[in-house]
């Protein structure tokens, strides 16, 4: 995992390859497309473009509009804002409906950095996984966000998928298949499993690591698909490491930690504990001295770890 890239610029590049094989796709911006990396698509199709300004409710109503008429919609701006200034939109003129629009939302989570809390959207998933027919992705690499981009737009129907603004560690390799709903399985184990999305699953990878240098076989599962989560993995792990730990950069309230606990509560109950934000803001700071206060790094995935093995 040495070569880094931002999902978001995965995400421009990803558009620009869809725009030349589909003439369908249409990409909205609310004037961050130099940040959302939209501006790539921009550039090479004028005409499929649109810079809806700093209107966020009406870019995500026109997106509505035009996949009524039958065009693929890309709209994007940050997280914070696509989730929470347009929920009624997103809610009643997409979800609603059901109409096939793709809500693509950078800068999410703390890793926004010193932008600070007005920026840093820790609710932005429970908040789409809430609504009715919206399905959640959360890529972890670049490799992998081209190909979440690619089966948004083969999907019918609505889909968020959240990106970030750092450069992350490449996990995948061009053999990669991603499924909508299906796990990835990152590494075997049979004492625990680590189950995370985006910029935490090269965390959950380097805290495996810490725990097998301490004899712990730890099994990751890259969940990039919240919903509709992969039970049949979720549950698989439970019986076979019985405990489970979840990483997450978003409130541990209505997030992956949510969504695997629900799961679990029903079909296999085991022992869990939730890496994420505990229910608070974040604040002005680098990611790196962010994640390591809000308890977002490896070594507490391992601590983690530790807990809920000790429940078992």
């Amino acid at each position: 995992m040495t070569e880094k890239i931002a999902t978001r610029d995965a995400y421009g590049k990803a558009l620009a390859e869809l725009g030349r094989t589909n003439p369908d796709i249409v990409v909205l911006d609310a004037d961050l497309s130099k940040s959302t990396k939209t501006a790539v698509f921009g550039a090479e199709f004028p005409g499929r473009f649109f810079n809806m300004g700093i209107a966020e409710a009406n870019m995500i109503g026109t997106a509505a509009g035009l996949a009524a008429a039958g065009k693929i919609p890309f709209a994007s701006t940050f997280a914070v804002f696509a989730t929470g200034r347009a929920f009624d939109q997103v809610r009643n003129s997409v979800c609603y409906p059901q109409l096939n629009v793709k809500i693509a939302a950078t800068h999410a989570g703390l890793t926004v950095g010193e932008d600070g809390a007005s920026h840093q959207s820790v609710e932005d998933i429970a908040l789409m996984r809430a609504l009715p027919g919206m399905t959640v992705i959360v890529p972890a690499d670049g490799v992998e966000t081209r190909l979440a981009v690619q089966a948004a737009a083969a999907y019918k129907g609505p889909v968020y998928l959240r990106l970030g603004r750092p450069k992350v560690p490449v996990i995948f390799g061009d053999d990669y298949r991603f499924e909508i709903g299906k796990a990835a399985l990152l590494q075997e184990g049979k004492d625990v499993t680590i189950v995370a999305c985006g910029y935490m699953v090269g965390e959950a990878l380097a805290a495996a690591e810490t725990l097998a240098g301490e004899g712990v076989e730890a099994r990751v599962l890259n969940m990039s698909t919240i919903k509709p989560i992969d039970t049949e993995a979720l549950v698989k792990a439970a019986r076979e490491t019985g405990a489970l730990v979840t990483a997450e950069e978003h409130n541990i309230i209505g997030g992956l930690g949510g969504a695997v606990a629900e799961v679990l509560a029903e079909e296999c109950p085991v022992p869990i504990y939730r890496v994420g934000i505990r229910d608070t803001f974040g604040e002005s700071g680098s990611p790196g001295d962010l994640l390591k206060k809000y308890g977002l790094t490896a070594a507490d995935i391992v601590e983690a770890a530790k807990k809920a093995m000790a429940k078992k």
